[in-house]
């Protein structure tokens, strides 16, 4: 057996979540590279049909806030491509930047949906079809926000720890019931188009926090989920895997 075998992913059904751009997107090249057949799921159609028609893969639009979105997204997928094997739960927005008092219940509330509630819909949706074929790999992308708390960033911070926290939670669960894990990835500042809606002096902070000195790059990220998500991935389960330049210090 070549090495060029290794983390293969032939015969496998991904499930990617704003899979439309930035780190989305390269994980659906990085894991149809490998061999998986990609759902590439994004709020925004064209977007989302373009990367598939880029992978040969499928593409279902949606709001991943939205549980029937997210269960006839699963079911079209399903339908398409076969059972989903491998959940990349991606989508994720910033939200407004500003202090506590400069932010309304709204504000928290719109990305506490989008970036927590949207990984728990998508998991309920997945998890009873891995558990009743006892394989499945789920990978949430967190965020070295999630565990130091940005300033100006409070409600992104907060949706990013409370998904940490539901991996573990999550994996815990699912001990025991198959080959079935559960990880999260937890960037640093990375170069995508998110960082648009984001204020430069919160940028600057962030990468001067970074040792390397310098934001990532989608495709290292992508690197890392296509690990977790390869049968390979066996024995690491309920983790938050950094991608920080060097940025995590504890």
């Amino acid at each position: 057996m070549g090495s060029e075998s290794f983390f293969r992913l032939d015969g496998k059904v991904a499930f990617v979540t704003g899979g439309g751009q930035g780190i989305g997107e390269a994980i659906c090249r990085r894991l149809a590279q490998a061999g998986a057949k990609v759902g590439v799921f994004d709020r925004n159609a064209a977007a989302a049909q373009r990367v598939a028609l880029a992978v040969g893969g499928h593409a279902v639009a949606g709001d991943v806030t939205s549980e029937a979105d997210v269960e006839t997204a699963v079911e079209d997928v399903r339908e398409h491509l076969g059972p989903i094997d491998i959940l990349v739960n991606n989508a994720g927005i910033t939200g407004k930047a500003g202090k506590l008092w400069d932010l309304s219940k709204e504000d928290w509330e719109t990305v506490l949906s989008v970036n927590t509630i949207g990984p728990v819909l998508c998991c309920k949706a997945v998890v009873n079809s891995m558990r009743e074929r006892k394989y499945g790999r789920i990978v949430n992308i967190a965020s070295i926000a999630g565990k130091e708390g940005n300033p100006t960033l409070g409600p992104y911070s907060a949706s990013k720890a409370a998904v940490i926290c539901f991996t573990k939670s999550l994996a815990k669960e699912l001990v025991g019931q198959g080959d079935i894990t559960v990880n999260a990835v937890s960037p640093a500042v990375i170069a995508t188009p998110i960082l648009e809606g984001v204020p430069q002096a919160t940028v600057d902070y962030m990468v001067s926090k970074i040792p390397m000195g310098r934001v990532g790059k989608p495709e290292e990220v992508a690197a890392l989920v296509h690990f977790l998500a390869s049968a390979e991935a066996s024995f690491t389960t309920g983790q938050c895997c950094d991608i920080s330049g060097g940025r995590a210090t504890y």
